[in-house]
């Protein structure tokens, strides 16, 4: 029967995606413009959770990992693959690595021939070479390596491996083989026997390029009992034998922490900071940012009379967002000056090219009152629905008429989440009371981790309200002293 060809307007795209090694910043430019305008992603087990952060907020997400606890045949995956395109007109489909470097893309580019489904491959840094790399290991070296040859360390049902060991023996240069873990002793085994030289060094290295990247350097010989765990790249040759470390172990390598960010946004400031310290990030959004109950009429009827005021107050960078997208044109702001808690607040105003006058020195609503200078004018002051009146009253005290409207509020958070990664993370963090309510009403109280860092004492109080212990809580109250405080925490319990 022959097969009409669709419309090429209404046709699909799938585009076979190497999402690299593991560290997201190996992710190529195009793979990244790829992920943030895909209708649905299709993704493997190890893609690193931050480089699906990049979707779009609608787009549908469908896990396709192979792991031993849920083994997916290729067939059923393809069969995925497949549907997904014919509900969307752009799929990626994204793999870590290569597509083509054992990815299985080649059988999955036939199957999207076979259904005249348009498709791109888009080449991913392969782990082959960036995780000898981030190992400190090149693959090949002038005098040492002049080849290297990139193996499969797995069969088809988990069966023997059908390698000529002799001619890997005899090949020279290193052998780099991926997926091969649970056949090490196989591999150790049947490379010995062929003649390769037991004292032969070998590097496993596990989660490479990812800030819980671990190492062990043995012997061919020692290979088959070495402690490794999957995945790891298991590179064999006399490249080993230099030392040519660079990727540095970060402070908070090998921290689980989870932060409690507003669902539906970008990549959180915290999460940013907390993944370059080395830390790997849970998300378990506590709480959402919504519109304000009356839709911002009440910004609206201020914004008109902003002449009227001596001051704006900002104490959230939310609250900062909210009011300057309603402001038509920033001129009407000449002549008011602007206070903010915290450094965040002052740089999310000073993102819009305006200059802040009172930054107070300690990043609460306490210290904002006891550095503002007293005054009979008026003040404007944009807040979230719910939140504390010490800003109100304190700047009332000191003689000023305090207008207060609602820019946003906070629910709780919808969506999906992991209660088991949740509560094996060494760590939560809070940044507000609202995040610790939201925790609790959204994942309860028994999936809390053992510590719990606070960003500072009204934090801290809103967690001891609710009957939570707070481990360790910032000396500086902003996101960096919470940084550096966990810093301070983790090293401690390290010793």
């Amino acid at each position: 029967m022959e097969k009409i060809a669709p419309n090429a307007e209404d046709q699909a795209t799938v585009y076979l995606v190497g999402a690299g090694p593991g560290d997201p910043d190996l992710l190529t430019l195009r793979a990244a413009e790829l992920i943030r305008s895909a209708d649905a992603v299709v993704y493997d087990y190890l893609v690193e959770e931050s480089i699906l952060r990049m979707c779009r907020g609608d787009a549908e997400l469908i896990d396709v990992g192979k792991r031993p606890s849920r083994p997916m045949s290729q067939d059923r995956v393809t069969e995925v693959l497949l549907s997904a395109a014919k509900r969307h007109k752009s799929v990626v489909r994204l793999k870590g690595g290569d597509p083509f470097v054992f990815g299985r893309g080649g059988e999955e580019a036939l199957a999207l021939i076979e259904q005249g489904i348009r498709f791109e491959v888009v080449p991913g840094v392969t782990s082959a070479i960036a995780v000898p790399t981030y190992g400190g290991i090149p693959v090949t070296h002038r005098g040492i390596a002049s080849s290297f040859t990139v193996l499969a360390g797995h069969s088809k049902d988990a069966g023997p491996l059908s390698f000529d060991w002799q001619s890997l023996a005899n090949l020279g240069g290193t052998l780099i083989f991926l997926m091969g873990v649970a056949h090490r002793k196989e591999i150790s085994a049947g490379l010995i026997e062929a003649g390769m030289d037991p004292k032969t060094p070998v590097s496993a290295i596990t989660w490479g390029t990812r800030s819980d990247q671990v190492k062990v350097l043995v012997t061919l010989g020692e290979l088959g009992e070495a402690e490794v765990s999957s995945p790891a790249v298991i590179v064999i040759g006399w490249v080993n034998s230099l030392d040519l470390s660079w990727f540095e172990p970060r402070p908070l390598a090998g921290l689980r922490v989870v932060v409690t960010r507003a669902e539906g946004s970008s990549q959180s400031e915290a999460e940013r900071r907390y993944s370059q310290l080395g830390a790997s990030v849970i998300r378990a959004a506590s709480i959402e940012i919504a519109p304000p109950s009356d839709y911002g009429a009440a910004m609206d009827d201020a914004i008109k009379c902003l002449g009227d005021y001596e001051w704006l107050v900002f104490t959230s960078q939310n609250a900062v967002a909210r009011f300057f997208q309603r402001i038509p044109d920033l001129r009407r702001l000449a002549g008011v000056k602007i206070a903010t808690v915290g450094p965040a607040t002052e740089s999310e105003v000073r993102s819009y090219a305006i200059g802040v006058d009172l930054l107070p020195s300690r990043s609460i609503g306490e210290a904002l009152v006891s550095e503002f200078p007293p005054g009979a004018g008026k003040i404007l002051f944009p807040r979230a629905k719910v939140a504390r009146d010490v800003v109100t009253a304190g700047l009332a005290d000191k003689g000023w008429k305090v207008d207060v409207v609602e820019a946003y509020q906070t629910v709780s958070a919808a969506g999906e989440f992991d209660l088991g990664q949740i509560k094996s993370a060494h760590l939560v963090t809070f940044t507000s009371g609202s995040a610790v309510k939201g925790f609790i009403d959204r994942f309860g109280r028994e999936v809390l981790p053992k510590a719990v860092g606070s960003i500072g004492p009204i934090t801290s109080d809103a967690a001891r309200s609710l009957g939570i212990e707070v481990t360790f809580e910032a000396k500086r109250f902003d996101l960096a002293g919470l940084c550096d405080s966990t810093i301070d925490w983790w090293k401690s319990i390290q010793k």
